[in-house]
């Protein structure tokens, strides 16, 4: 564990974790996300470029030449935030170095967010923003990927694109996913005093917000719960004191069950979605370096 990765959990715990507990409000939560201070490390040549058109509402990251190689490969990036807050602004830090890890354009989807916009509004956005990709990008030639709350939906794209019998991305990549809304992992209490950013407490309250009347045991908005048979190889990264652990360690149990092609990576003392904190977590920088390789030796 680097020790600038026992500071950050140090400081978490500190001035973050607390507020866990209680914070349940999402005006408040979305005006600390508007805070987040990790930028893009664009690679030369490289450009951030934002679109507005739906349904592809979000920004890309991408190479300036027309002709070059990214052009042919392609990322669909949900970001979390537990369905909440956050964007693709807040996770440049992310996408700018998936993007160039894999050699592949990548877009980021600004889907719309609850309470105002319960399940199945995100994933109503994600599978529209599939479609349109798809049209131009052949599904081998693309991959999704997604951090926390984004992790989770990216998981259910793919179980209502196999459910609908679509063709399906070439692989997905989950950090730290958010996959059970029900909140029943053993993690979620053995866990508890050791995760440097949550409470398991914080975690059935957040989920109302998504789940409106919706049942949380229903498998496109917890695909914990979901038949993963036929999905593409899988990528899950994770940290070993979370509490959302049992979410990404069940999915993986779940997949390999159902003969699905899966890594399961969990690191030592990171945490939730550490990938975010790249800018200054050698951590972050060495997961992502990972996925973006995971993802370039499956794209066509």
């Amino acid at each position: 564990m680097s020790f600038q990765n026992r500071l950050l959990a140090w400081a978490l715990r500190r001035w973050i974790k607390p507020g866990s507990r209680r914070d349940q409000d999402v005006v408040a939560s979305r005006a600390r996300a508007d805070k987040v201070p990790f930028g893009a490390k664009l690679a030369p040549g490289w450009r951030i470029r934002a679109e507005r058109d739906a349904p592809l509402d979000g920004e890309w990251i991408e190479p300036f030449a027309p002709d070059h190689p990214a052009h042919r490969r392609c990322i669909l990036y949900l970001h979390g935030g537990a369905y909440i807050a956050m964007s693709a602004r807040t996770h440049r830090s992310v996408t700018s170095r998936l993007a160039a890890g894999a050699d592949a354009r990548l877009f980021a989807l600004d889907y719309r967010l609850a309470p105002e916009h319960p399940f199945p509004a995100a994933l109503e956005d994600a599978l529209a923003a599939w479609h349109a990709l798809s049209a131009n990008t052949p599904p081998s030639g693309i991959a999704v990927a997604g951090d926390s709350a984004g992790g989770g939906l990216a998981l259910a794209l793919l179980v209502a694109l196999r459910d609908a019998g679509e063709p399906l991305p070439a692989a997905a990549v989950l950090f730290s996913p958010w996959t059970d809304l029900a909140a029943t992992g053993d993690s979620l209490i053995d866990n508890d005093a050791v995760d440097p950013l949550f409470f398991g407490s914080w975690v059935a309250p957040m989920a109302r917000h998504y789940l409106g009347d919706t049942p949380a045991t229903t498998p496109l908005v917890s695909p914990v719960y979901a038949d993963l048979t036929g999905l593409p190889p899988l990528l899950i990264q994770v940290g070993d004191s979370e509490v959302l652990l049992d979410d990404s360690r069940r999915v993986a149990e779940n997949a390999r069950r159902s003969g699905v092609d899966v890594r399961l990576e969990i690191w030592p003392g990171v945490p939730h979605a550490w990938q975010v904190f790249a800018p200054v977590l050698p951590e972050g920088r060495a997961a992502l370096s990972g996925a973006g390789a995971f993802i370039r030796s499956r794209l066509a």
